[in-house]
């Protein structure tokens, strides 16, 4: 029996083989969208607060830029590898694409812990990060976001670091940025709005009704989590039953409410120990009987291994590749249905895409008018996947696929048949 695969690009190339062969893509076609268009890795010499000299690598992959500028985050890891850097960037592409706006995938990283660097230092690499990749990206190349560990003060230095070098405002270059200079109302809790817009609708096709009611687990408790939590218990009025982070869960039958937790979490560190819950394994919440499984953290905490365990009848994606492909299949035969990844956690990404149409025209929109343009474009494109997989018999992650793995590919052709 195969080993079961957890580096993500392979298993990234594994979801878009399979795509592949169902569409019957030309050989040049497919050879093209399944490795990266090109990459840039590069060193950040930074002078600590100890006085030593640090190096840290970097990388920039920009996967696809055929049917727009390559959009993506920049994330700040000590675990970070080029290999997830470059999963992410193909994701990005399917991502952008699924919900049909017109940019591509890009993702970046650098290998530091922010969590151990002062202020200056983390300025530093940010505006490192800038100087060294400055060259390979630009509102009309490459856009990137914030992402693991960055935020948007990370974003305002990278931004103000172009415009140096570049001697002018360029505030589209970078999304996710602070208000007061060119961020879009609505970002902060995009993600988790359009997932929560995702369950929505995958609660009504699957025959479930109304959220109001609904028992909801969440596997990470960070700004996703929190969002994700917060928005279907105080909007659509389902109840969050359990919610964890690093360090362990909660549990609480009776439901939990988001800002109180996340309110404890923010004075002692944790979500374990909050007053009325009883502690639960990061692994055990998964395995709740709940309506609603949010997997918000990390990848691949879904695999063969515990996939059969698995009781809810929704999993809603909040996190980067959080299931593997063996799973994917149990999940299915189970009759889970999984909102995958890259539609679920879409809405940062369309919300970016809005930031920088809002900063081409110099005009910026109402929270409401970028929450309504937002519900649009993620029940639109929650449908589409939906008529899919129902078209084509296969689980939502390759309907995803399908949707939008044809949309670059007849990009492709009408901008360079010769890869036909």
């Amino acid at each position: 029996m195969a080993t079961e695969t957890l580096n993500p690009f392979e298993i990234s190339q594994r979801q878009f083989d399979e795509a592949a062969e169902i569409l019957d893509l030309e050989p040049g076609i497919r050879a093209m969208l399944r490795e990266p268009m090109r990459e840039l890795h590069f060193s950040i010499p930074v002078k600590m607060d100890s006085g030593e000299t640090k190096v840290f690598r970097g990388f920039r992959v920009q996967y696809n830029d055929f049917r727009g500028p390559c959009k993506g985050g920049i994330r700040f890891h000590p675990d970070e590898t080029v290999d997830t850097v470059r999963a992410l960037a193909a994701w990005m592409t399917w991502k952008t694409a699924v919900v049909d706006i017109p940019l591509g995938g890009g993702k970046g990283g650098v290998i530091c812990n922010p969590k151990e660097m002062s202020p200056r230092e983390l300025e530093a690499v940010s505006r490192g990060f800038m100087r060294t990749a400055g060259h390979f990206i630009s509102p009309w190349k490459d856009v990137p976001a914030p992402d693991v560990y960055t935020t948007p003060q990370v974003m305002a230095w990278m931004m103000d670091e172009y415009n140096t070098i570049h001697n002018g405002y360029f505030p589209g270059i970078i999304t996710g940025k602070p208000l007061e200079i060119g961020g879009s109302q609505g970002r902060g809790d995009a993600t988790a709005r359009g997932c929560a817009y995702c369950t929505r609708e995958a609660s009504k096709v699957l025959g479930l009704g109304e959220l109001e009611g609904k028992t909801v687990a969440v596997q990470g408790f960070g700004n996703a989590g929190f969002f994700y939590a917060k928005i279907l218990s105080e909007e659509f009025g389902a109840k969050v039953v359990a919610v964890s982070d690093s360090r362990g869960g909660i549990h609480n039958a009776g439901g939990l409410n988001a800002d109180e937790v996340a309110g404890f979490k923010r004075d002692t560190g944790t979500v374990v120990g909050f007053p009325g819950s009883e502690k639960i394994s990061n692994e055990a919440i998964l395995e709740l009987e709940v309506d609603i499984l949010a997997p918000s953290a990390l990848e691949n905490v879904i695999t063969s291994k515990n996939a059969g365990k698995i009781k809810a009848k929704i999993s809603a994606e909040n996190a980067n590749g959080p299931t593997t492909p063996e799973a994917d299949a149990i999940l299915h035969e189970k009759g889970i249905h999984v909102i995958p990844d890259f539609l679920a956690n879409a809405g940062g990404v369309t919300v970016s895409y809005f930031e920088q149409v809002q900063n081409a025209t110099n005009f910026y929109w109402e929270p409401e008018e970028v929450r309504e343009r937002l519900d649009k474009k993620m029940t639109k494109a929650f449908h589409a996947v939906w008529d899919m997989s129902q078209k084509k018999k296969v689980h939502p992650r390759l309907g995803a696929y399908l949707v939008s793995v044809d949309r670059v590919a007849e990009a492709v052709r009408l901008r360079n048949g010769s890869f036909a």
